[in-house]
């Protein structure tokens, strides 16, 4: 006599990540990094689900920071802007932690704020947001993440990863 076990059901998070097709492309946001193994974890993690991952390098004192994160975290978690696209990840890196300064020198970071995508783990140095005022654009800053969304797992734009 041959005992067969029913099969177990998949539950619909085992099946995503059992069957890359399946993975939904919704816009994540990171908790803040402060040690460089974090920003290489979510940079392969995005890149597993080819979604681009957006970074902004900033420090608690940074006043132009505090005035473009919550206009970054609306059009990414509230208005979804680039989940058709493929879907965006978001993570603030905090400049002022211990061991990020050789992270901003690797990836070229000069001011702050900074939004720097990294694509398939390669930083987009040509497309990267460096001047506030540019950041406070939300059309400009709407259309940026749109094409780093269509970016997304497909690498280009400059780059040079770790």
């Amino acid at each position: 006599m041959i005992l067969r076990l029913p099969k177990p059901a998949l539950s619909k998070r085992a099946f995503s990540l059992l069957n890359p097709t399946a993975r939904s492309h919704t816009n994540r946001i990171f908790d803040p990094v402060r040690f460089p193994n974090d920003l290489h974890t979510l940079t392969m993690l995005n890149a597993a689900d080819n979604r681009a991952l957006i970074t902004m390098w900033s420090a608690r004192h940074c006043q132009a920071c505090q005035d473009i994160r919550p206009l970054i975290l609306r059009l990414i978690r509230d208005e979804k802007l680039g989940q058709r696209e493929g879907g965006l990840g978001f993570v603030e890196v905090e400049m002022d932690a211990p061991g990020i300064g050789d992270l901003a020198v690797q990836f070229r970071i000069a001011s702050m704020p900074t939004l720097l995508a990294f694509s398939r783990q390669e930083a987009q140095f040509d497309t990267s947001l460096t001047r506030p005022e540019e950041m406070r654009d939300e059309d400009l800053l709407s259309d940026w993440l749109v094409n780093e969304a269509r970016r997304g797992g497909r690498a280009g734009g400059g780059g040079g990863g770790w």
